[in-house]
Parts: structure tokens; C-alpha cells; sequence
């Protein structure tokens, strides 16, 4: 009875959206990129949605921080392209002055439900494509973006899903992605899936500094408590929610804006992410 109970209050958490302030230092970062914004958003499955009013409130959060940089890494839909179609003037208002970039996440694919045909899932991910561009958002398919700030450069890398875990698939090409970039002094990875950091990011790719992901929401349910979290995901994944970092490398993971599956949330509530480099 107590789990049910915990669960049915957990309906009212679902558009709890909960700010997270990050700070981050770095020794290679250009002295130009010292003070920069970056609002990151992931998982926002606009599928589970409704309620559009609570979703609006959420990005006037966003629109709030008068970020300089928005980042979103990836599950835009939960599988069609058509749940979009009502969220459309809300997220195109998510804009900021050195652009909106995003990745695709696993369910972006369609690969979770039955298509009629092979084109009509190829159709349904180039109409997604699509969709981010109507955004105003710079979808990255394996590539790389420069930044620049005062006349100082980095490199924003972007790939498609890579999970390290067998069922999820590895769309991802971080060679094709991270081909040119040697020379930037400071490299930031946006990848969906964390499992990706241990999996190849760290064995292959020593010099990307900061790899940004989301994908595991945290399984909406869990505790979060100033010096304790805990969550049945981490027996699946390493690192599911927050900040990690190994030597010189760091990874974040959002909790997801959205959710997907149980329609709320325990616990762990859904997240917009401020990073701020000093």
C-alpha cells in the first residue's frame, strides 16, 4: 500500500521541472569561454505529454536563464514524429544567442514500435530531422560545430545514439564526428546515452573534456537527498544522474525533462540543467 501510494503521488511530480546549477572549471578552457551559459534539456518525450500548459511553464524556466548556449541530448518523441505537432510553438521559443544544438536519442528511431514498411520508419526520422530544423535547433548527425567567443574557438561534437548495453543500438560514428577537432583546446561531447563515456569516450577520446548525456531519467524514481542518491537504474548504468569525473574528463547526466512509460515521478524530478564555466 505504501509503494502504491508513493507511485500515485508521483503523478504530481511528472512537470516538477527542478533547476540544476552546475559550475564547472577548467584549465585548457580559452579565457573567452569563462562566464558562458549553457542551459542543457534531454528526454523530452513529447509523446507522454498532457498537459501543455505545465510544458510552457517548464520552458519559460529555460527562457528564464538567458543561457548563451542551449544544448538538448536527444528523445524528442517517444516513437512518431507526429507527437511533436502540439509542442511545436512551444519548444520553438527555446532559442539562445550562440544557437540551440541538439543529438537524437534511441527512441528518435522508431525502432520501438511496428511500421507498416521500412520507408515509412526512414520517413517518420527524416520528418524528425525536419522538425528539429523548424525548431531553430542544429541537429548534429556524427559532426562537429566550432564555437566561438572574443575570438576564441572550441569544438561542440554531436552524435547519433551509441549504447554500450546490447539492446539499445549504436547509431553513433564518434570517429566521423570527432575528425578535424584535434586542434580546438576544449572539446564538449553530446551523446545520449551515458553508458557511451565508459565505452569508448574515455578509451579512445582522452582530450573531450566534458561528454553531456541524458536517457536514463534517473527510472523517475529514486532518492535525492544533498549527499545521497539512489535509484534502481544504477544497477544498470554507472552513471545515471549528475556530475561524474575520471582524471581530466567529466561527464553530466540530465534526468530528462519529460518521462516515459509510468507517467510520473518519485524522487527524481525532471531536470533543466544550467552549467556555467568559471
Amino acid at each position: 500500500g505504501t509503494f502504491f501510494g508513493t507511485l500515485v503521488y508521483g503523478f504530481t511530480n511528472k512537470y516538477n521541472y527542478k533547476l540544476r546549477e552546475v559550475t564547472l572549471s577548467y584549465p585548457n578552457l580559452p579565457e573567452a569561454f569563462k562566464g558562458l551559459r549553457i542551459v542543457q534539456l534531454s528526454d523530452i518525450h513529447s509523446g507522454s505529454f498532457n498537459n501543455k500548459t505545465a510544458v510552457q511553464h517548464g520552458v519559460d524556466m529555460v527562457k528564464a536563464q538567458n543561457a548563451d548556449l542551449i544544448l538538448f541530448t536527444g528523445d524528442l518523441v517517444n516513437d512518431r514524429s507526429e507527437e511533436m505537432e502540439n509542442y511545436m510553438n512551444v519548444f520553438n521559443q527555446v532559442k539562445a544567442p550562440m544557437g540551440v544544438f541538439s543529438t537524437l536519442g534511441n527512441h528518435d528511431y522508431g525502432d520501438y514500435i511496428q511500421w507498416e514498411s521500412p520507408e515509412a520508419k526512414m520517413a517518420n526520422l527524416e520528418k524528425l530531422k525536419t522538425i528539429h530544423a523548424d525548431l531553430g535547433w542544429r541537429l548534429l548527425m556524427n559532426e562537429h560545430v566550432v564555437l566561438e567567443r572574443s575570438g576564441q574557438q572550441i569544438a561542440l561534437l554531436g552524435i547519433e545514439n551509441w549504447g554500450a548495453k546490447g539492446r539499445f543500438p549504436k547509431y553513433g560514428k564518434m570517429a566521423e564526428a570527432y575528425a578535424g577537432t584535434e586542434k580546438y583546446p576544449f572539446k564538449i561531447l553530446m551523446s545520449h546515452d551515458p553508458s557511451h563515456w565508459d565505452a569508448e569516450v574515455r578509451v579512445k577520446y582522452p582530450d573531450v573534456d566534458l561528454m553531456l548525456a541524458g536517457h536514463t531519467h534517473g527510472m523517475q524514481f529514486g532518492v535525492e537527498l544533498p549527499h545521497f542518491k539512489w535509484s534502481p537504474v544504477q544497477w544498470m548504468y554507472k552513471q545515471w544522474a549528475g556530475l561524474y569525473t575520471e582524471g581530466k574528463q567529466q561527464l553530466y547526466v540530465n534526468r530528462g525533462y519529460g518521462f516515459i512509460g509510468y507517467p510520473g515521478r518519485v524522487g527524481i524530478l525532471p531536470e533543466i540543467t544550467v552549467i556555467k564555466f568559471v
